[in-house]
């Protein structure tokens, strides 16, 4: 068997154009579902991980019910639920990539939430103490107290999970999404060169996660306590 780098070529602004970036007659786009994923799973995953540290009883409850059920379900479930419920519960049918999304958003919006609340607890008791001595209230204290230290503790987590979640947007194809997944298996469909396609997309999938993880290293050694003094 021949390697043939000519399928890559001739194939390659499909792939990169529609398969990544989204910009084509079919949507989609790995790129465009992982940004606005991240984006939106972060500022849920904040929203829960505070509500989970709330001592009120009726904030605190359902946050731990909702990370609990979504964190013991597979992705691919919630996928589904959102492929076949939503447009049963609206009438009408949904775009693969608004439930491809919307199911993104809410399954890592648990993740995020538990390690926004572990890199809040991770913080000295001693660091809030001193703070409400010096007058500070709650959302001060929070704000230039608590924060400051546990995003430098949440960098290496957090990055992480971002990574996961990366790389699962190849599940957006089994529901027909045209991401990158889903176009290499277009041209391996029609070309008869699997082993290129897939190769080619797996280096891809890799260049931007170890983009990503260098990027974690640096931001953290930047934000490093000896770094910001």
């Amino acid at each position: 068997m021949s390697f043939d780098w000519g399928a890559i070529l001739a194939n390659a602004k499909f792939l990169l154009v529609q398969g990544l970036l989204g910009f084509g007659i079919y949507g989609g786009g790995t790129l465009r579902l992982a940004i606005p994923a991240i984006l939106f799973g972060f500022v849920i995953g904040i929203i829960l991980g505070l509500a989970r540290l709330a001592q009120r009883p009726w904030i605190h409850y359902p946050a731990v019910v909702y990370i609990e059920f979504i964190r013991g379900v597979p992705l691919i479930i919630v996928i589904f639920y959102f492929w076949f419920l939503v447009p049963v519960l609206i009438g009408r049918p949904v775009p693969e990539y608004w439930v491809a999304l919307t199911a993104f958003v809410v399954f890592e919006g648990a993740y995020i939430g538990e390690i926004i609340r572990a890199g809040i607890q991770s913080v000295a008791k001693g660091q809030v103490d001193a703070a409400t001595a010096s007058g500070l209230n709650y959302a001060h204290t929070m704000i230039h107290v608590i924060l400051p230290q546990a995003v430098r503790n949440m960098i290496p987590s957090l990055v992480t999970q971002f990574i996961v979640l990366f790389k699962d947007t190849s599940l957006a194809s089994i529901i027909g999404m045209m991401d990158l997944t889903k176009a290499a298996q277009t041209v391996s469909e029609r070309e008869i060169k699997p082993f290129e396609m897939y190769l080619f997309i797996a280096v891809v999938y890799w260049c931007f996660t170890y983009s990503m993880s260098r990027f974690a290293q640096w931001l953290e050694t930047r934000m490093s306590p000896d770094r910001v003094r």
